[in-house]
């Protein structure tokens, strides 16, 4: 458990830590240097495998990263939907925890939704397309 724990936290560092413009300078000036020393090493097929291979593995990792931090924030976001939904009089208990229908099951709720709010206020599509229509 607290491997797992520790993981989060370096996940959560990283990605957050990667989507800052000190990242992008970094990467940036790796890329500038190795571009650089392309005639000292005669731009051999080493020198170009070292940038292949270092962005590879880089990218490999950084899938990992940030798919888990990413989980963790819809994770987070969906319990304060379901919490929001649960808080209001209205709204149907019944959404909480759709997330774990099938792709299917989703898209026949939104359609019956679209259907079922469309035909209590046509002119909501006729706004969204004006809006559109003014980009």
């Amino acid at each position: 458990m607290r491997v797992g724990r520790i993981f989060e936290r370096f996940a959560q560092g990283v990605a957050g830590w990667a989507g800052r413009p000190p990242a992008f300078a970094l990467a940036f000036m790796i890329i500038v240097v190795w571009g650089l020393s392309g005639p000292v090493f005669h731009w051999s097929d080493t020198w170009q495998l070292v940038i292949n291979t270092g962005t590879t593995i880089v990218t490999f990792l950084m899938v990992f990263l940030i798919q888990n931090a990413q989980n963790r924030d819809a994770a987070a976001l969906q319990a304060k939907l379901d919490e929001v939904i649960r808080a209001i009089d209205k709204a149907r208990n019944e959404f909480i925890g759709i997330e774990h229908l099938s792709e299917k099951q989703l898209l026949d709720i939104r359609d019956r939704l679209e259907r079922e709010f469309g035909e209590s206020d046509p002119a909501r599509h006729e706004a969204i397309e004006a809006v559109i229509g003014r980009r």
